[in-house]
């Protein structure tokens, strides 16, 4: 689906919010400038949270109330390639407590959660577009 712009964008999160399972894990992956944090900033709002989305580029983890539990943010980009992501972040402690936990750059954590729903979003230029892989969604 193409997202012509920032209201595209929150609309997207808006739905996806609307149908999130309660502690699901939602992996995105796109190049740098695709959307992913902004993406999460409006899923946060639609969750209901006030809290100033940022990118937790350095930090690793943000968590950001909402009245259902906290919405819980990683970015594994700067995680090495070797990692285990699971391991180093304890994402199943964080699944247990989250409302829902959103993973930037999650794509290597996708053979380890066949459960886990995943967007890809593209950028070319000015265009943006979301995917949501086969069988990872809410669609």
């Amino acid at each position: 689906m193409e997202l012509p712009d920032l209201e595209a964008t929150r609309s997207l999160a808006r739905r996806t919010a609307a149908v999130l399972p309660a502690g699901q894990l939602l992996l995105i992956s796109g190049p740098l400038g695709a959307g992913k944090t902004t993406f999460v900033a409006a899923l946060a709002e639609a969750l209901g949270s006030s809290a100033n989305v940022t990118s937790p580029t350095y930090t690793l983890v943000h968590e950001y109330p909402t009245p259902n539990g906290p919405l819980v943010h990683v970015d594994a980009y700067r995680l090495d390639a070797s990692v285990d992501i699971d391991a180093a972040l304890d994402l199943d402690a964080y699944l247990d407590r989250a409302r829902a936990v959103v993973v930037e750059w999650g794509d290597r954590l996708l053979a380890a959660h066949p459960e886990a729903w995943h967007l890809s979003l593209t950028r070319v230029g000015d265009a943006r577009s979301a995917r949501w892989s086969p069988g990872r969604g809410p669609w």
